[in-house]
């Protein structure tokens, strides 16, 4: 006994199908459909200025962000933003994880990556966003970075040798303890959240080297495979290079990756005043 084609759903949820016994009536689930999720609109503030449009002053722009559609970060809103709402927003990124340092800037009042600061679920306060404080801004968000890297530069990051005959020819080795000595130092990825956080930096940022351009030069000072860690020192004995720092420790309070750079520049203090002991005491 064969079965017949189907025949047609009917409205009520019953399925009819016709049979050599006649007309069968099966009766099937209905799925009902997910009731719609409430809108949790979160209100964005972004600072924004454009140098290319004559006559812009900077102001802030609110932006209106379903937090439904969005992801947790502060970065995701902002990729939102830019590619659903206003691609003239402009601002930095690249790893989304925490390592290039790209996205940094000033988010509620505290300097941080966006990509890992999550969104403030309070849809009654809104987010505040402007760029790292007292750089220049180059556009929006964007902070110019030049001086920061000069300084970095200035500090010659990479291990120096008194003798390079043997330099790709063969290891420089060092034991486990000297290495766990550039642990909270070598993590540093430059995203100047702490330089931009310190009083000193940001008035004398043209001569002061700020918590990570110091921090980065004390990780080469006690690299046991460095040899010009008294070259190091003598570069930062002037007034304002080492000295502006007056402890505030807003540098460590705002690190995203959680380093110490006032330990650090602590640290430098004391090698630098055994150093001018040992240059006393030769003269």
């Amino acid at each position: 006994m064969s079965v017949a084609c189907l025949t047609s759903l009917s409205r009520c949820g019953v399925l009819a199908s016709r049979s050599p016994a006649g007309l069968v009536a099966v009766r099937y689930a209905q799925t009902a459909a997910a009731p719609a999720a409430q809108p949790r609109i979160k209100k964005f503030q972004i600072y924004r200025w454009d140098p290319d449009t004559p006559g812009d002053k900077p102001r802030m722009q609110t932006y209106d962000i379903d937090l439904n559609t969005c992801g947790p970060m502060v970065l995701d809103a902002l990729i939102k933003i830019k590619n659903e709402m206003d691609s003239t927003l402009t601002f930095r990124r690249s790893c989304r994880e925490g390592i290039c340092g790209s996205c940094a800037m000033n988010i509620n009042g505290g300097n941080t990556l966006a990509c890992l600061n999550k969104i403030d679920t309070n849809i009654s306060k809104p987010s505040k966003i402007y760029p790292l404080p007292h750089m220049y801004v180059v556009k929006d968000l964007v902070p110019d970075m030049s001086n920061f890297y000069a300084q970095y530069k200035s500090i010659e990051p990479y291990l120096k040798k008194k003798d390079d005959s043997k330099e790709g020819k063969e290891q420089y080795l060092q034991t486990v303890e000297d290495r766990q000595k550039l642990d909270g130092l070598y993590e540093c990825i430059l995203c100047a959240c702490c330089s931009t956080s310190c009083p000193s930096y940001w008035w004398n940022g043209d001569k002061y080297l700020g918590p990570a351009v110091l921090m980065q030069a004390y990780r080469w000072m006690i690299d046991s495979r460095d040899e010009f860690t008294e070259e190091r020192l003598s570069k930062l004995q002037d007034p304002f290079s080492l000295y502006r720092c007056h402890t505030i420790m807003n540098c460590t309070k705002t690190c995203p990756k959680g380093l110490n750079p006032g330990k650090a520049i602590a640290e430098i203090k004391k090698m630098m005043a055994t150093y001018k002991e040992k240059q006393a005491a030769a003269v």
